[in-house]
């Protein structure tokens, strides 16, 4: 047949790839011939994964694996009956299903995946088989306004720290306010930060930063295998001497395209965002960090009359991102 097949592809209804849970994955096997050819049977496959894999220090294999979609279809021939034989030209044959409620959002990461596909598969009576696939994309969605409201309010952390010059050189404290807009944000808004950072010890500060940071957390056997952490955006601001003191006016960070927070309906990869506010002391202390974990949504808040609360100039992507460039560079530390 593979003279005579000149076409065999997987074709969706929904160009864009881009489904829901709940919705109807439709769409059309096409298989153009050349020839009469026969046909024992067209079978179709609709996967949908979640998949755990790494190798560890020991170099040992770790995998873990759970199915969320695993639907089977005959679209021609019947079991133990002869072959059909299909005459020249294109031959559509169509389906149609409907997606499980609850399933994850579609997922790459580095050590894990949350992947849908299809598989079509035409085989011929001389056990010859063709084989053909095509990946397609669900987004489920987290709409922010059915989430608890106390996230659409401002979100403070508060820290006092005492910084040593040297041993028996005297010491000091360095007060520091963050407050966030909100607890909630979507791709495409910006977070406002507002921080008062005042510097009553002998110890210069060397800098302050504000850091979006996304947190993956792989799991295999109900255990974490794998954490990993990347900075996304973030903000720095220069030297706070002894005895004074910085303010930060609702500066902002951009929320670039990014999957929604935890990965809802998945159990073996989970994702967290937050936002670290670091003081970096010009001696030889750790960094002193305060963390404000955050929700990344997909559908913003609405106002009393129902439109987007958005700022002026904010962009909403519309597709779920896929290509992940950050999984590359370097951690967060």
């Amino acid at each position: 047949m593979s003279r005579k097949l000149e076409k065999f592809v997987v074709l969706f209804d929904n160009t864009n790839l881009l489904y829901f849970p709940g919705q109807f994955l439709s769409g059309r096997v096409l298989v153009e011939l050349k020839d009469d050819t026969q046909a024992l049977g067209l079978h179709f496959h609709v996967i949908g994964e979640g998949v755990v894999r790494l190798k560890s220090k020991r170099r040992e294999r770790i995998y873990d694996k759970e199915n969320y979609i695993d639907f089977r279809m005959r679209l021609l021939g019947e079991p133990g009956q002869p072959p059909v034989m299909l005459s020249p030209g294109i031959h559509s044959f169509p389906f149609k299903l409907g997606l499980p409620p609850g399933l994850p959002s579609t997922f790459l990461g580095k050590s894990g995946w949350v992947q849908y596909y299809c598989k079509a598969a035409l085989r011929e009576p001389n056990s010859l088989t063709h084989k053909n696939q095509q990946v397609f994309i669900v987004m489920n969605p987290i709409d922010l306004n059915m989430e608890p409201s106390i996230l659409s309010e401002p979100f403070r952390c508060d820290i006092d720290h005492k910084l040593s010059k040297a041993m028996c050189l005297g010491s000091g404290m360095v007060e520091c306010q963050v407050c966030l807009d909100k607890g909630a944000y979507v791709p495409g808004e910006t977070i406002e930060i507002t921080a008062t950072v005042t510097n009553n010890s002998k110890v210069t500060i060397k800098s302050t930063r504000a850091t979006l940071t996304e947190t993956i957390q792989y799991f295999a056997k109900s255990k974490i295998i794998q954490s990993e952490t990347r900075e996304l955006a973030s903000l720095k601001r220069d030297k706070i001497r002894p005895n004074e003191m910085d303010q930060w006016h609702n500066e902002q960070l951009y929320v670039p395209p990014l999957p929604p927070t935890n990965l809802r309906g998945c159990h073996l990869i989970n994702i967290q965002y937050d936002i670290y506010f670091i003081i970096s002391p010009n001696n030889m202390e750790k960094d002193v960090k305060l963390q404000l974990p955050i929700m990344m949504g997909t559908y913003p808040f609405r106002t009393e009359n129902g439109s987007f609360d958005g700022k002026l100039g904010t962009h909403y992507p519309s597709t779920l991102p896929i290509l992940r460039p950050w999984l590359e560079e370097k951690t967060f530390k």
